[in-house]
């Protein structure tokens, strides 16, 4: 699969030839310039905007990727933070805070400084907000303005920077010949979480304070320009895409979420908390090679993010088909030596945080004088990072494929950088008598008692979540004495049906059975084979996968007509009995076998392709096929998606381990043949009566020989299953 994804648009050089490889990863990245704004500390008690605890944190994790990776200067990257330590003011000097008119300052300084061809990449983490519209002749007297929310916005007297108000500053860097970038990690408005685990960046209110009026971007008339120039007059008020701004022309939007929905913030690793957006963002970017498109980059965020938050969409809008530079590789070779071997058991690799590697990072370990890193059958071992350093970092052998020992010089081969976690943890949610009625209230413990007895019995596939660890799942239970399984944030997950009432004899049991459904159903959302992704030397596979268009009126005995997707946000919606067109084509030099799964909304996993019978469809050198897919529902559903992953492999492989059946339906376990290669051998492994261990080390199992990559469909009342004409 032809994988177009890479470190986000920090440089694009639009009037030079391509770039050779080799001079894309040395090169400096000196015509980047950034702006990062990250707001932990909310200040001034009148304010309603609480504070946060990962948006800081989120900057300084993106000033690292541009200093460590991309070698960009410290005078061209800009900061405004405020940071929480638990005092009334931030410690950051008033210049550094982002207030409005430090925000609006920087914008107008790096526009000045920078010059036409550069690149400027903006972050910005924490609160969105809503405001009464300052500009009821564009939006009605009802109207309503999104809005970044300053540290100070607590004083009556401070303003947001609002949407108008950004659409013109980007205007002008826009005609100024700058390659600009925008990452939102925020939302438009909040709701409740429930626990510790996670955070909201937004608020579910409308401002309605009166604010100064006078814009510091602008007069009224060139902001009105601007604005009606982007937006026609009957969609003043967007609903579509993330609803930040018009249709991006010139420029790359990357926000959190939908309009309707939330922009979490999460402790991935227990320990400190990160912008959920951010996270997979940067994850994103030290993973993938350079050369691909942010279109293909959002489907990859957007498949981590959606599988745990329901609530979250990330949206991509502007130049999606932009090729996106930048990620400079060259601190980290291919390859890595071994330095020193302890105890034939841990080896000491000369890499570590200045090369961006992080804790848990996964190494296929080969002979010094290996040439062929495309060969499994070559691998000495493979091994973790247990000791992250600043250039040295000690790792720990996971497992042994040869009896030949592991010696100084040999060569250690990036593959992963963290693994599959397999095991989920469960935290049971106690609401309080308020929120629950008496009699439901007064049999809680005793439900949470059954609960945790059951989950004991799991086999291994879930975990009770202790105070100090993040949950993957919270139980709790409604007012009418139903356990509602929610994600981190404590929302419902929507389609697990029928509702369990506790006073059902079976309903602990069948709680953890879904429990255990979703946590195979997550695996198969998440797997995935960096190999093809990142720069490591070896002949890889090229297939394409992307969506083509639809079409409302398709009959499958005539030729396809598809018409372009145009929904912003790059998260297409269809309606039941609508079409959509999947072009997949083997762009490699040799046959490669195909395998579609659709991930459904009913919980479900079925292969779709080929959908009569066999394990795959081999496709030719430069085969190319349209594949018509229509929208149906499930009875009674009303709204879901449904995930399309697309499988190529060199060898023939079984992909019907990985199906499931609808939720509260026995799981058959796969082929009743053992693993017949190591992929079958990772599929089982998701697919197993019990996870062969808590984390998945898919480094292992990495190699040239397969890929997959997955695409997302949804529908504006209900989840899209999806059936082709073909099948």
């Amino acid at each position: 699969m032809q994988i177009a994804i890479s470190a986000i648009a920090f440089l694009n050089l639009p009037n030079h030839n391509p770039l050779s490889k080799s001079y894309q990863l040395l090169m400096p990245h000196s015509n980047l310039y950034a702006l990062l704004i990250g707001i932990d500390h909310y200040l001034s008690d009148r304010s309603s905007y609480g504070n946060l605890g990962g948006c800081v944190r989120d900057i300084n994790h993106v000033a690292d990727f541009l200093k460590l990776k991309l070698k960009v200067p410290d005078d061209r990257i800009f900061s405004l933070t405020a940071s929480n330590i638990g005092q009334p003011q931030p410690p950051e000097p008033p210049e550094k805070l982002p207030t409005y008119e430090n925000m609006v300052a920087m914008f107008a300084h790096l526009t000045d400084i920078a010059q036409p061809g550069d690149q400027l990449y903006i972050h910005y983490s924490g609160h969105g907000g809503r405001a009464k519209t300052n500009y009821p002749q564009l939006k009605g007297e009802k109207g309503i303005d999104e809005t970044l929310v300053p540290t100070n916005i607590g004083n009556a007297t401070a303003r947001y920077l609002r949407d108008i108000e950004l659409a013109k500053l980007l205007e002008r860097m826009v005609d100024k010949g700058l390659i600009v970038t925008l990452v939102l990690d925020s939302c438009h408005s909040g709701g409740a979480t429930r626990g510790n685990d996670c955070d909201i960046r937004g608020l579910d209110t409308i401002d309605t304070t009166e604010r100064p009026t006078e814009s510091l971007v602008a007069t009224e008339a060139e902001l009105t320009q601007t604005w009606e120039a982007l937006t026609p007059l009957e969609t003043r008020n967007l609903t579509l895409g993330s609803g930040w701004l018009p249709q991006p022309k010139g420029y790359v939007l990357l926000a959190a979420c939908r309009q309707n929905e939330l922009a979490f913030e999460y402790s991935f690793d227990g320990k400190e908390r990160n912008g959920v957006l951010t996270y997979w963002l940067l994850d994103s970017l030290y993973s993938l090679e350079p050369g691909l498109t942010y279109k293909v980059l959002h489907d990859r965020i957007f498949a981590k993010i959606n599988s745990q938050f329901e609530r979250q969409t990330p949206q991509l809008e502007g130049e999606g088909d932009r090729i996106v530079l930048g990620c400079d590789r060259a601190s980290i070779e291919n390859t890595v030596n071994i330095i020193k071997i302890e105890a034939n058991q841990r080896l000491l690799l000369n890499a570590g945080q200045a090369q961006g590697l992080r804790q848990g990072a996964q190494f296929a370990i080969y002979p010094h004088n290996t040439t062929d890193f495309t060969s499994v059958q070559q691998r000495l071992a493979f091994a973790e990072i247990t000791e992250l350093g600043a250039t040295q970092s000690w790792s720990e052998l996971r497992e042994i494929f040869s009896n030949e020992p592991i010696k100084q010089g040999d060569r250690a081969l990036f593959i992963h950088p963290r693994s599959l976690k397999l095991v989920q943890k469960i935290r049971l949610f106690s609401k309080t008598e308020p929120e629950l009625p008496p009699d439901i209230y007064k049999i809680q413990s005793q439900a949470w008692e059954t609960l945790s007895e059951a989950i004991a019995t799991a086999r291994g596939w879930l975990e009770l979540a202790s105070e100090d660890e993040v949950a993957n799942y919270q139980i709790s239970l409604n007012a009418k004495g139903e356990y509602e399984i929610g994600d981190p944030s404590g929302t419902p997950l929507k389609n697990v049906r029928p509702a369990l009432e506790v006073s059902d004899a079976d309903a602990a049991a069948r709680v953890v059975m879904r429990l255990v459904h979703l946590a195979k159903y997550r695996a198969v959302q998440q797997l995935d084979n960096y190999y093809h992704k990142s720069n490591l030397p070896g002949k890889k596979l090229a297939f394409t996968v992307e969506l083509a268009g639809m079409q409302t009126d398709y009959d499958p005995v005539e030729a396809p007509e598809p018409q372009p997707l145009t929904d912003p946000g790059n998260t297409p919606t269809l309606k039941v009995g609508e079409w959509v067109f999947v072009r997949i084509r083997n762009d490699s030099s040799q046959p490669l076998n195909v395998t579609i799964l659709a991930i459904q909304p009913d919980w479900s996993i079925e292969q779709v392709y080929p959908y009569s019978g066999g394990n795959f469809i081999t496709f030719d050198s430069g085969q190319e096929e349209l594949l018509p897919l229509q929208a149906n529902l499930p009875n009674g559903y009303q709204e879901g998606q449904d995930i399309i992953k697309v499988f190529a492999t060199v060898g023939a492989t079984n992909f019907h381990w990985l199906e499931l059946p609808s939720l509260d339906r026995p799981i058959i376990l796969g082929s009743k043949k053992g693993p017949e290669n190591l992929l079958e051998e990772l599929l089982g492994a998701i697919a197993a009566e019990q996870p062969p261990a808590k984390n998945l080390k898919t480094a292992k199992y990495a190699s040239a020989e397969w890929i997959t990559e997955q695409i997302a469909v949804k529908t504006q009342r209900s989840a899209v299953n999806v059936r082709s004409a073909l099948f």
